[in-house]
């Protein structure tokens, strides 16, 4: 069988990785011309650029004004990580996992932080556990919003108490910006630059309701805490941290670059805008896996498909026929064979995930660029089929 003929058009940026993620249309190097470099991030003029960050970040994601918003160390990781371990322990708390990172922050829960009352709620890639199973009154719950690995995503937050006397600590790394977040129903919300605004890495922002600034004023882990972590001195809140007074040196380089996206977001409209261009992006791939019987959504609930990390599975019998190692060498082949073409970078599943496709399709990311791309995955599929034929 002869491998089909190549699409004549190309998509004009192929990069449709899921993070770090591609950057705004018609983003340069200029776009970083201002950026405060070789000064102190403790001046004047660093403290206003950091606090621009803060406040913007507000009006984009519409962050009410009784939360607090911080820039921390370590991407969301690190948000994550310091809100677990300053937070948890104070009473039960329930753990929703239903892909890697979610499990990531389960096994921190667990053989880390040891904490004693811990419930694990699962469920497999493609799927949301029942949420109804968390007690999103009286325990803290940990969850992940969109979850990146597996393309699934809480519909919403009607499961969460609002009169609850636990915490919500949600991971909303690629939800920020193209998903809603019901602010009343979420205590800490994390996030890091790379995501959905496209912007540079290593930085990640620590939202906090009033209930959890209470958390942190009242309860005192019985964990030491690394200087990175530390959020309260003599049992107060560093205010500092919430106005730009960083807990360690941040890049003012990736500063400047995630105040244009901030910018960039707030030409558009905001966070309105933000949310239809990923759903529209959403849209272009959703009609093409209804029309093309060899590819379906990991995530069966079309309520639960998240807008940014799409991710796929082949259905073709043919390919499900194969032993599990020679599916997962099929699906990286067609990834492979457009990377090689320069027509989609890094569109591969994630190395925990079921073998298949991840698509980013976050605010970034320009639709016709995606509709530019079905065609060369129905070309490289193909292609990949009629190897499969040549070597049986």
């Amino acid at each position: 069988m002869s491998i089909p003929t190549r699409p004549a058009r190309r998509p004009d940026n192929p990069r449709f990785s899921s993070g770090p993620c591609t950057k705004r249309p018609g983003w340069s190097l200029h776009a970083l011309d201002g950026a405060l470099l070789g000064r102190s991030h403790r001046a004047r003029p660093g403290k206003a650029k950091l606090r621009q960050a803060i406040d913007l970040t507000r009006a984009v994601l519409e962050v009410p004004d009784t939360h607090r918003i911080a820039i921390v160390p370590a991407s969301d990781t690190g948000a994550v990580e310091m809100a677990m371990w300053n937070l948890l322990g104070a009473r039960g708390v329930d753990m929703l996992a239903w892909e890697s990172f979610g499990a990531g922050w389960v096994t921190d829960a667990l053989k880390q932080l040891k904490l004693a009352d811990c419930r694990v709620i699962e469920a497999p890639y493609g799927e949301l556990p029942d949420l109804s199973q968390a007690d999103a009154r009286d325990r803290d719950v940990v969850f992940t919003w969109n979850g990146t690995t597996s393309g699934v995503r809480v519909p919403d937050a009607d499961w969460i108490a609002a009169d609850r006397a636990g915490l919500t600590i949600c991971d909303a790394t690629s939800a920020a910006f193209a998903q809603r977040l019901d602010w009343a129903k979420l205590d800490v919300v994390t996030y890091s630059w790379q995501k959905v605004l496209g912007g540079e890495a290593a930085h990640g922002m620590l939202i906090l309701s009033p209930r959890a600034v209470e958390r942190l004023e009242t309860f005192v882990p019985d964990r030491p805490l690394p200087k990175i972590f530390r959020l309260t001195k003599g049992g107060k809140l560093i205010e500092g941290v919430f106005v730009g007074e960083t807990i360690n040196t941040p890049s003012m380089l990736c500063v400047e670059d995630y105040l244009d996206a901030l910018q960039w977001a707030t030409s558009l409209g905001g966070l309105d805008a933000l949310i239809a261009r990923a759903d529209a992006n959403l849209a272009v791939l959703a009609d093409w896996v209804g029309r093309t019987p060899w590819i379906g959504f990991l995530a069966r609930d079309p309520a639960t498909r998240s807008n940014t990390s799409v991710c796929l599975s082949i259905t073709d019998p043919q390919v499900a026929a194969l032993a599990p190692d020679a599916r997962a060498a099929f699906a990286k082949a067609i990834a492979a064979r457009l990377d090689a073409e320069g027509v989609a970078f890094d569109i591969g599943s994630y190395r925990d995930a079921p073998p298949g496709l991840r698509i980013w399709a976050g605010a970034t990311v320009e639709k016709s660029d995606l509709e530019a791309l079905t065609p060369w995955l129905d070309w490289a599929f193909a292609a990949e089929i009629a190897d499969l034929a040549s070597a049986a």
